[in-house]
């Protein structure tokens, strides 16, 4: 479990794909984030959670499935891109932020960047199956970092059309990769495991 607090970036420093067995092998330099890893730890990648698989002082590789390649922006990644990382959450730390999985539900588009001089709105696009599952105050995790909803799209919003808002502070903009962030760039989603948990409870009609 995470908490959506990232700790700093690492570096993409290579990335190996096999097509016939679906699988990616990324290798990272990620200052500060191995010591007393392990083989077999996981660490959050923009929001992915993934383990590692080999270990070389502050670099590390993981293996990348099939699934997490084409649910998540992991497969975009090329060698030199800057990613979020946050290691697991130990028992007994403070939740500073929200319960994260670092089980990326989907990916969303920038749509809009405006800055205020103190802070920063982005709107996201939202695919239509999880725009029910946003609300405005709630939490959500953009690229593995825990943020605050300030607005949501309409129900009624056109297919396609929906969207959240969020506002960043300076701080994030510069510890991230939020700060680089353009329109048209892509963002790994992951909405409040609560709402997913009640959705599919709903599905069900209360039903045991």
């Amino acid at each position: 479990m995470f908490t959506g607090i990232v700790t700093g970036t690492g570096t993409v420093t290579g990335i190996t794909t096999d097509p016939g067995k679906g699988l990616a092998v990324l290798t990272l330099k990620a200052p500060g984030h191995t010591q007393d890893l392990g083989l077999g730890g996981s660490l959050a990648v923009n929001g992915v959670c993934l383990t590692a698989t080999a270990l070389d002082g502050d670099t590390l590789s993981v293996d990348v499935m099939g699934e997490t390649l084409e649910r998540t922006t992991t497969g975009q990644l090329a060698e030199g891109s800057t990613v979020n990382l946050e290691r697991c959450t130990p028992a007994g730390a403070r939740l500073d932020g929200h319960v994260v999985q670092g089980h990326v539900d989907a990916v969303g588009s920038v749509l809009a960047r405006e800055d205020h001089g103190q802070w920063t709105t982005f709107r996201i696009s939202v695919p239509d199956a999880y725009a029910p599952l946003t609300a405005e105050k709630g939490s959500i995790a953009l690229d593995g970092i825990s943020l605050t909803l300030t607005a949501v799209s309409p129900a009624d919003a056109p297919a396609g059309g929906h969207w959240v808002e969020v506002g960043i502070i300076p701080i994030t903009l510069s510890e991230t990769t939020m700060g680089s962030r353009r329109v048209g760039d892509r963002i790994n989603i992951e909405v409040d495991v609560l709402a997913k948990y009640v959705a599919r409870l709903n599905a069900f009609g209360g039903r045991n």
